[in-house]
């Protein structure tokens, strides 16, 4: 009878400690979480392709980096480049407004062609009523989310990107909705139906900083923060 009191109690005691992981994705809190944007300060952004923040478009709101619709200003990206990192975000989205959240960028090149998770009202976008490749938490006009559990425009979502390696995950609200391997075979065949075929280095794995796209629409991000694993 004391045995069998241990073993359940054990049992019990490895159930607790796999629950309590369930909801970690590296199983270490909140160690070595960075702010990318903590809601009062954009030293760690440029232009992409600039020197400096921009002038205009750009504001932060209520400690929210808020892109004013139709005001300009261009793509924001991070001073910082990372390899492998765990990238959080909110982020909200005006009705048919249309945004993303770019990776795997190189300024270099001279255009912000990279991999975008993808940010839109997917109900009222035209973009997204090409199909799930287009719509929120794709890989852009790549690969499609397994699935999609969005908020409507307006509401507030909570993102995860995740490159470990070549392995990349998407994450929305507390779900991962895409999983894929940089230069797979897999990968290299979605590249060659996208608008990426062309693009020599997309599909690649290198040092990058992060990306937020100006659409001309009105969109918000806040609590941006990023650890490196």
């Amino acid at each position: 009878m004391e045995t069998m009191k241990r073993r359940g109690m054990l049992l019990g005691l490895v159930a607790g400690m796999l629950l309590t992981g369930m909801g970690c994705s590296t199983g270490d809190g909140e160690k070595g979480w960075k702010p990318l944007f903590d809601g009062t300060d954009t030293a760690g952004w440029k232009g992409f392709g600039k020197a400096a923040f921009p002038e205009q478009g750009w504001v932060i709101q209520d400690g929210w980096l808020h892109h004013v619709a139709g005001a300009g200003g261009g793509d924001i990206i991070t001073r910082e480049t990372f390899t492998d990192f765990e990238l959080e975000f909110d982020w909200r989205i005006a009705p048919g407004g249309n945004s993303g959240v770019k990776y795997l960028i190189d300024e270099r090149r001279g255009s912000p062609v990279g991999h975008e998770y993808q940010v839109i009202d997917d109900a009222a976008h035209p973009d997204a009523a090409h199909g799930p490749k287009r719509q929120t938490a794709a890989l852009y006009d790549a690969l499609a989310p397994s699935e999609a559990p969005t908020l409507p425009a307006g509401g507030i979502n909570r993102s995860r990107i995740v490159m470990r390696g070549y392995n990349v995950q998407h994450w929305l609200n507390g779900r991962r909705v895409l999983d894929y391997q940089l230069e797979s075979e897999a990968l290299m065949e979605a590249k060659a139906a996208s608008k990426f075929k062309g693009e020599a280095r997309w599909g690649t794995r290198f040092p990058t900083p992060i990306l937020l796209q100006d659409h001309r629409d009105a969109v918000w991000f806040r609590n941006i923060r990023i650890r490196s694993l």
